[in-house]
């Protein structure tokens, strides 16, 4: 029997917008909750919370709202109320921390291996104690907080590339009630069967792309047992898993077999903000830089998938009226809008450089480039905004470190142990632990970097002020439109608004 204690009922039927799940806290719980409670799905992301969390604290907890989810946590699962309150303890300061005071580092999503945990050539790994629970306790109060007060769904968005923490932050979205799950950046094939084991409390197992492994070595995963926390319970309702994908291959792919088949996809063209795939055809300037030139054969082939007679939703400068309702004639169930609501007033950016990409915006001035920044290889798609990392002199100025780590590979080392390598850290080291000199040009630290845009910046020794990056899609233009409408003095439009603005194409 299913536990439906506080949890969201499955929806009958899918919503026609659903909100981006962006950047790090881009997507927040106070803009989705909006979202969902206007009949749309609001989607909070999953990327970075046992970071974002911890320095919620030491800003003194804002609100109250950190305490309030996990005194919610800990009335539903009472064996975790040790640890949880011991992590709140640890790093919440009544009243704030002092101006200038750096924030107390979170350690990194490092794993250690499970001794017999299975038979067989594989190793199987696991993050330690303290950070599976503050992993799951901050996925959970960031879902349980967007779901606080209403009974409509929502939804959680995660990379597959951050792959360490991924295991628990599902397992702790789920505890609190997410009724859609989107994962993308990378094939997510094995999640549709971790949801399902996970909704039981049973152990779950997802790969881990690590290098220098040989073919006879077994392969790498990381685990979840929520055994080893006492968090079980009656089952919990299964979401609905969305993959987001770029190409009808990889949609036809996950399909094929009932192991991977998500209930449906979010399909991303180029023009959408964040990572997206590399060109099918690559071209260099005289430098030997990329020209990220994008042309129609990368883009998706919208039949294709609509035969696949799956829901999807339509991604990528799709936040418009003619756009939706092209996407309805396609065959789509709808569309998903991010740079449309990580514009809006109630979006996790800061006000101030919100105010200074929309003025950017109104005059015609703001370029969003394809950028080959981000540690991963993939483009990703910078919004050009002085004072941020996209500006050459921000860029040259920062001295390279990789201290937060969600974008780190995972290596073999000589002695057979999992090490962790950035091209966005110090040349030197990254070169020691394996890594190829060419990776490093032009990347930077965007974990730093979105943490910064979301206000909660890392100070550094010295009193350097980690900076931010804005990342945006191409379709600028519904923004602009909402923009024109406001009235004289007003900076910015609400989610609302913009939810609106776009039920008029329905």
């Amino acid at each position: 029997m299913v536990n439906t204690e506080n949890a969201a009922p499955l929806p009958k039927t899918d919503p026609v917008l659903i909100s981006g799940g962006m950047g790090v806290r881009i997507s927040w719980w106070v803009m989705s909750r909006i979202v969902s409670m206007m009949g749309g799905l609001g989607v909070v992301s999953g990327t970075g919370l046992e970071v974002v969390y911890p320095r919620l604290l030491q800003d003194g907890d804002p609100g109250g709202h950190v305490r309030r989810a996990f005194t919610e946590l800990t009335r539903r699962r009472p064996a975790l109320a040790g640890p949880v309150w011991e992590l709140f303890d640890k790093y919440y300061i009544e009243g704030g921390r002092a101006p200038g005071t750096p924030y107390k580092a979170v350690p990194p999503c490092r794993l250690t291996r499970i001794e017999n945990f299975r038979p067989g050539p594989d190793s199987f790994w696991e993050l330690p104690r303290e950070m599976q629970v503050l992993v799951l306790a901050a996925n959970f109060a960031e879902v349980w907080l967007a779901r606080e007060g209403h009974d409509r769904p929502v939804g959680i968005n995660f990379l597959r590339k951050v792959e360490r923490p991924l295991p628990w932050a599902l397992y702790g979205a789920m505890l609190a009630g997410a009724a859609y799950v989107l994962v993308g950046a990378g094939s997510p094939d094995e999640l549709p069967a971790m949801i399902e084991k996970l909704s039981r409390h049973e152990p779950a197992a997802m790969s881990l792309k690590v290098y220098g492994t040989r073919s006879d070595s077994g392969a790498f995963y990381a685990a979840v047992r929520p055994e080893v926390l006492d968090a079980g319970g009656a089952p919990l309702p299964v979401p609905k898993f969305l993959a987001i994908v770029s190409s009808f291959g990889l949609a036809n792919a996950l399909a094929s077999s009932p192991a991977t088949r998500p209930y449906g996809f979010v399909v991303e063209g180029s023009e959408a903000g964040g990572h997206s795939v590399a060109p099918s055809k690559m071209n260099f300037d005289k430098a030997g830089r990329p020209l990220l030139v994008y042309t129609d054969a990368d883009k998706a082939d919208i039949g294709a998938i609509a035969g696949l007679g799956l829901p999807f939703w339509l991604a990528g400068a799709y936040g418009s009226h003619a756009r939706l309702n092209s996407a309805k004639a396609l065959g789509a169930s709808g569309i998903q809008f991010g740079t449309l609501a990580a514009l809006s007033a109630q979006s996790g950016m800061t006000q101030e450089l919100r105010s200074r990409v929309l003025k950017l915006l109104a005059a015609g001035e703001l370029k969003i480039v394809n950028s080959m920044i981000s540690p991963t290889g993939f483009p990703f798609k910078v919004a050009q905004v002085p004072g941020t990392i996209s500006e050459e002199a921000v860029y040259a100025a920062r001295k390279r470190r990789c201290d937060i780590g969600l974008l780190q590979v995972n290596y073999l080392t000589p002695e057979g142990e999992l090490g962790y390598r950035c091209p966005a850290e110090d040349v030197e080291t990254f070169i020691a632990k394996g890594g190829r000199v060419q990776n490093t040009v032009g990347r930077g630290c965007l974990c730093n970097a979105l943490l910064a845009a979301a206000g909660v910046p890392q100070i550094c020794h010295g009193g350097y002020v980690e900076p931010p990056i804005v990342t945006l899609g191409e379709g600028l233009d519904a923004a602009k439109e909402l923009l024109a409408q406001l009235p004289p003095g007003q900076e910015t439009y609400t989610i609302g608004r913009a939810l609106k603005f776009l039920r008029e194409a329905a």
